[in-house]
């Protein structure tokens, strides 16, 4: 590409000469598309993702040495192993993983927390107050949530039909506890279990074709 200093303009033949002053033009380089440098981000959270886990690790054997030696009856360092292997998780399949979506991370980093809670309660001396409270308590948040994102995403709400699914077969789970005598606190449990077939059955209700269309999509059937 050309460019003429006297008219200010530039010329995208192949010449010498302007063709409105008849002025000898300069050539100027073509400018290339620039694009972000997307593999050296993704470098650079990988390596930090990296530092943390070999910081974590040297961490995490410290706090061994110190529960085995200074407080052999209580296993506190377990939690912290656990809460660093969460984070790592999270780094690591939240941040760094972009193929899965953000209903199957938010679901997953969910149930693992709740784990997590779980780990706590029966490190210190179990109490049963996360198998009672914190795990109905949390697939109550995700139902919430998946309300919310359905009125969020008003265009595609019936997508949130195969996660409404999941929940269900989730909130069994307190009830077999219920069932094995783990969990004694039957109410909050039940009332999950109600609040996950209830948002089912109203998608599938008042959504009518389209929650129809979305389930015989999803199942492959004609």
């Amino acid at each position: 590409m050309a460019r003429c200093r006297q008219c200010n303009v530039e010329i995208s033949d192949r010449t010498q000469i302007c063709p409105l002053c008849r002025c000898v033009v300069e050539q100027t380089e073509k400018e290339k598309n620039t694009y972000p440098n997307i593999r050296l981000r993704t470098r650079r959270r990988n390596l930090a993702v990296r530092i943390f886990l070999f910081a974590a690790i040297l961490v995490e054997a410290l706090l061994v040495y110190l529960n085995v030696s200074l407080f052999p009856g209580i296993w506190w360092s377990a939690i912290s192993g656990a809460g660093f292997a969460y984070l790592y998780f999270v780094a690591r399949f939240a941040v760094l993983n972009d193929n899965a979506g953000y209903r199957s991370k938010f679901l997953t980093l969910t149930f693992f927390g709740i784990l997590y809670v779980i780990l706590i309660d029966c490190t210190i001396g179990y109490h049963g107050w996360s198998v009672n409270f914190v795990l109905p308590g949390g697939l109550l948040f995700v139902d919430a949530a998946i309300l919310i994102l359905m009125y969020v995403n008003r265009r595609n709400w019936q997508s949130y039909i195969i996660l409404e699914i999941a929940m269900i077969f989730l909130s069994m789970i307190p009830l077999l506890l219920i069932w094995t005598g783990i969990v004694t606190e039957t109410f909050i449990s039940g009332f999950a279990f109600a609040v996950s077939v209830l948002l089912f059955l109203g998608t599938l209700i008042i959504g009518d074709r389209r929650a129809v269309s979305e389930l015989k999509r999803r199942f492959h059937i004609r």
